[in-house]
């Protein structure tokens, strides 16, 4: 199978990704760090936004698996990641007019829905429009530039914050929402017809009966699993070794309220929360691109473990809470928790797959983190109700140590190509 250099065109979508990406996000966050104190004041409390988290990661985690599977049959991939920027878009200012947490929850359900779909075809067509040898630096840019939007949004909630309150910073969000919309329609370029879901192979002289028995060049992927190629979408040990890794650490990583309400819990009030995601995103934001391009010249595993250590000191500092000014400093290490390895992760998993098995594989990944942080969220809440908050934030920062060692351990080929780079 020979796959096309990127062309200009397709490297653009790098850049337009960013550029949604930075919209989309700074929709999001003018909501999200709001929406814990926003619960409380329609009725809500911490098992129930555990609830709420846990049932919207659940629908998130089977639509990322589906999307994942899709992605690797449709020929055109924008319209999944455009549906999934509109609907995302289109619900979060309901907000606006909601008067009941179970209201809350269908539209997080929503939300989290269209960023299942959209996540693997938007990284798949990223993969495709990048040079292989740049992965890291491509998904670390993207995601400094998602993170930048992380950092506009609680800045712009925090000024409206005072004189407009909860709701009127929903219905700001909607502005850039809509602007998120309108430039992942017009400015995405497609990476093409779809290429082959089977590698190349010498042909064999077709039998009288005009059975299907060696699927050609292009055929629809139901011929290639009928002709018994299964090997062409076979995913590696490495692979399935990482997923393990990924989802230990992630029955500990619940929703990231969680920590806000605990900072809450504390004594920082409500109306800083903005300011808790502003710390927590600047950090990100400066870390993301440089860890990208680390990951590329050294290890990913390695980069990626020590994101998990960086998490349970951040977790433990939270149960312990010694104070809040340990509080303030541990959301802002949290961001580099999250540079250290959500675009390093992900570079990670498409660099150890096949790529006409990429699609899959993302689809597998977030499916076993979402299904992991819905039952962390719900764990979390339960535990919490029950025990205190220090219990939860404990058991995540021991889950945490315990991944990271299993990231250390190399497995197979867990970081070489699969594919020869003209591959």
């Amino acid at each position: 199978m020979v796959e096309d250099a990127p062309g200009k065109s397709q490297s653009r979508n790098l850049w337009v990704f960013g550029v949604t990406s930075f919209l989309n996000d700074t929709a999001s966050e003018m909501a999200y760090w709001i929406l814990p104190a926003f619960l409380l004041s329609v009725g809500g409390g911490p098992a129930t936004l555990g609830l709420i988290e846990g049932v919207a990661e659940s629908v998130a985690s089977f639509a990322k698996l589906f999307s994942g599977y899709l992605t690797d049959r449709v020929e055109r991939r924008k319209p999944l990641v455009v549906f999934g920027y509109t609907l995302a878009n289109v619900a979060k200012p309901i907000l606006a007019i909601t008067t009941a947490w179970w209201q809350v929850l269908f539209i997080r359900f929503a939300d989290r829905l269209a960023k299942g779909v959209r996540g693997a075809p938007r990284d798949v067509m990223l993969a495709e429009s990048v040079d292989k040898a740049k992965l890291g630096s491509a998904f670390g840019l993207l995601q400094a530039m998602d993170s930048a939007g992380a950092i506009a949004g609680p800045l712009a909630a925090l000024l409206l914050l005072a004189h407009y309150g909860f709701r009127g910073v929903f219905w700001a969000a909607a502005v850039p929402g809509f602007l998120a919309i309108l430039v992942a329609a017009f400015l995405i370029t497609e990476t093409g017809k779809r290429r082959s879901a089977v590698p190349e192979k010498k042909t064999r002289p077709a039998k009288p009966s005009g059975d299907i028995t060696t699927p050609e060049v292009g055929a629809p992927l139901v011929h290639a699993l009928a002709a018994g190629d299964s090997k062409a979408f076979h995913l590696p040990a490495s692979f399935y070794y990482l997923i393990a890794a990924v989802g230990l650490f992630s029955i500990g990583n619940s929703s990231d309220m969680f920590l806000v309400l605990r900072a809450e819990n504390i004594g920082i009030p409500d109306t800083h929360a903005p300011l808790l995601g502003l710390a927590f995103n600047i950090t990100y934001t400066a870390f993301s691109w440089p860890a990208g391009r680390l990951a590329d010249a050294i290890s990913k595993r390695a980069i990626a473990a020590a994101g998990y250590l960086v998490f349970a000191i951040v977790y433990f500092t939270f149960a312990s809470a010694p104070s809040t000014h340990a509080i303030w400093i541990a959301m802002s290490l949290y961001g580099l928790f999250y540079a250290l390895t959500n675009p390093v992760l992900r570079a990670l998993v498409v660099g150890t797959v096949p790529s006409q098995v990429r699609g899959r594989a993302l689809g597998i990944f977030y499916f076993v983190g979402s299904v992991a942080v819905l039952f962390s969220s719900i764990l979390t809440g339960e535990l919490w109700k029950h025990y205190g908050p220090r219990l939860p934030f404990y058991l995540s920062a021991a889950l945490a140590v315990v991944a990271a060692g299993m990231l250390l351990i190399p497995v197979g080929r867990a970081e070489r190509n699969i594919e020869s780079p003209h591959a």
